[in-house]
């Protein structure tokens, strides 16, 4: 029979109430006292109840984590990053998956609400009103979406897409294409903002396109508005869109690079193995930012809030790197002729 709280008081020659300090709040209980009262829990193989715990400290030593599509490479190592760091912190992480669907989105957030200390949103798409009113039930943190009073890791899209667009001109291309993602996508707002600054600035013409899904199919299916334009540079929403476009466009005859030079965002697994130039966000960095701001603001919460406890929970900003590989080249020498629609 496991060992109960009891049989440590009793063992320690203590009442049963400083045994459930020690556990809940090690604080208040007398050094000498509190090391003897461990030693002892752990010669007889005592857990305390986390349950019963969480009642009476208001913590459960969870946390949630959720994405807005699990089967996206790009999440993975953010995941493993964000459990490995919570573990630091005796925290366990309850990960979740929305498939690109708001209202699963705010239904998730509701359910886990009163299992964890707090919750990690990760590409969030739920409008920023239910966001808002959600991060005022539980502690909230996000990952690449800024809203006012929520504590935020964003990655400096801006400018990655600057370099990126830089790149594209230094290699001669004057027609380039924006192949967007989601229209509610911060990490979409902020590379399209970024690339029609950055064009206008090197005097090249920009051929905004999408919004497409943020998959491969979304990458397949922007291959022929890409072919409609004379766009001989392109920039894709994500690595994942950016495959399925390079497929798709060498299955139509179209060379990359040597007639479209393309480039990503995030520097996935995938992206070195077809040699995909892209702009390299830190996702695992993010993770272990991300976990520590979360603990921080729930530790803010239970505090009250102080001017301190707001300025330690600061949005975190994480440089971004253009990383150069095969798939971007010269542009050719004579112009690209845009093709009419086809079923490629």
């Amino acid at each position: 029979m496991p060992a109960t709280i009891r049989d440590v008081a009793r063992a320690c020659g203590v009442h049963v109430s400083t045994v459930s300090r020690t556990f809940s709040a090690p604080n208040l209980v007398n050094p000498e006292t509190r090391s003897r009262v461990l030693a002892v829990a752990e010669q007889l193989g005592y857990r305390p109840n986390k349950a019963a715990r969480a009642l009476i400290t208001g913590r459960t030593t969870n946390l949630g984590l959720i994405v807005a599509d699990i089967t996206n490479p790009y999440f993975p190592p953010m995941i493993k990053a964000a459990q490995s760091q919570a573990r630091l912190h005796d925290h366990h992480v309850f990960v979740a998956d929305t498939d690109e669907n708001p209202a699963v989105e705010e239904e998730l957030v509701r359910t886990l609400a009163a299992q964890v200390d707090g919750i990690l949103l990760c590409s969030p798409r739920m409008v920023t009103r239910s966001l808002s009113a959600l991060a005022q039930e539980v502690p909230i943190v996000v990952v690449n979406r800024s809203v006012d009073g929520i504590p935020a890791v964003l990655m400096d899209l801006a400018s990655g897409a600057r370099n990126a667009i830089d790149h594209l001109a230094d290699l001669g291309h004057q027609h380039v294409a924006y192949v967007g993602g989601p229209a509610v996508s911060w990490t979409n707002r902020e590379l399209r903002r970024a690339a029609v600054a950055a064009a206008k600035a090197r005097g090249i013409r920009l051929h905004l396109l999408g919004p497409f899904p943020p998959n491969h199919a979304g990458g397949v299916a922007a291959a022929s508005a890409v072919r409609e334009t004379p766009a001989t540079g392109v920039l894709a929403f994500n690595d994942i869109v950016a495959i399925g476009l390079l497929e798709s466009l060498r299955e139509a005859g179209v060379s990359v690079p040597g007639q479209i030079s393309l480039i990503g965002v995030d520097d996935i697994p995938q992206a070195e193995i077809v040699r995909l130039t892209t702009i390299a966000t830190p996702t695992d960095t993010a993770g272990r930012a991300a976990v520590d701001m979360l603990l921080a603001r729930a530790a803010a919460g239970r505090r009250g809030g102080t001017p301190a406890d707001q300025a330690a929970i600061a949005d975190q900003w994480l440089p971004t790197t253009l990383v150069v590989r095969e798939s971007t080249g010269p542009a050719p020498s004579t112009k690209r002729v845009p093709t009419a629609r086809t079923g490629s």
